[in-house]
């Protein structure tokens, strides 16, 4: 049977990203010099600047979700797993399965299992501001944009020290703007209802992130990140050329407050797209 579906609208979160602690976000290590520091950062290759992938926002959010839900880590990525709906069966078996997995709906499975419907989340990647990027400059840091910290392992027979130095965003550094887009459908399998109320998810997926880490090195104390400046608008089916229109409040300090006023979210989204 052929499937039909209709995107119905959008919602965009758009938010800056606070390094509490530094952050490390690892980059390629092909470039590094005898003598260099021993795990690099990503950089933008044009301006050299530090940055966050959209990847590893959206990666971190899932991979805490799946936690948070019990969900089974089933397949097999890279040197790791991962919850994926489907990935033991065969058809449509797991299709009743995905339907009501939050995670699998909104960060999506393979396009090829014949059960999927299409990501809802979009994740941007998020620069250095450009405040943060002359701060950084006047700071004369230890590398561009960057401060080199050093960490020793001690061996626990001979005692020797065993010194590395790792190079890290300094914190109080500022990302954005952040943007993360909600896709809204209706037709085969896809309910406007069902994915305003995913909302949540993407909330808590945010939430877990700002009490945990993003990066590397978060057990030793790298990687606390905050939401902040946060802003919720939508482009509707009917009318999707027009200007963006605010969900809620203008703008929400913290992630706390917009979580507070999620269930007035939820109720404008439907508003405009259910």
């Amino acid at each position: 049977m052929a499937k039909k579906i209709q995107l119905k609208g959008r919602i965009f979160f758009s938010f800056t990203v606070e390094a509490v602690t530094g952050l490390h976000i690892g980059g390629t290590e092909s470039g590094i010099e005898i003598g260099g520091v021993d795990k690099t950062v990503i950089r933008d290759p044009l301006t050299n600047r530090p940055y966050i992938p959209g990847s590893s926002l959206k990666g971190k959010m899932r991979s805490l979700l799946e936690k948070y839900h019990g969900l089974e880590q089933n397949q097999r990525i890279g040197q790791g797993y991962i919850h994926s709906c489907g990935a033991n069966s065969k058809g449509d078996e797991a299709k009743p399965e995905y339907l009501k997995c939050d995670v699998c709906q909104v960060f999506g499975v393979p396009g090829e299992r014949e059960f999927a419907t299409p990501t809802r989340l979009v994740v941007r990647d998020v620069p250095l501001t450009k405040e943060s990027a002359d701060d950084l400059n006047k700071a004369n840091t230890d590398l561009p944009y960057t401060e080199v910290k050093t960490e020793v392992s001690i061996d626990r027979v001979t005692s020797a020290a065993n010194p590395r130095q790792m190079e890290r965003v300094p914190a109080g550094s500022l990302f954005g703007p952040a943007e993360m887009i909600f896709s809204v459908y209706e037709g085969s399998d896809c309910s406007p209802v069902n994915d305003i109320a995913r909302l949540k998810t993407v909330l808590e997926g945010l939430q877990l992130l700002e009490d945990d880490y993003l990066g590397g090195l978060g057990s030793r104390g790298s990687g606390k990140v905050r939401f902040k400046e946060i802003g919720v608008t939508c482009r509707a089916q009917g009318d999707y050329l027009g200007t963006p229109s605010p969900l809620g409040k203008e703008s929400y300090g913290s992630l706390a407050e917009c979580i507070a006023d999620l269930n007035a979210l939820t109720e404008a989204a439907r508003d405009r797209l259910a």
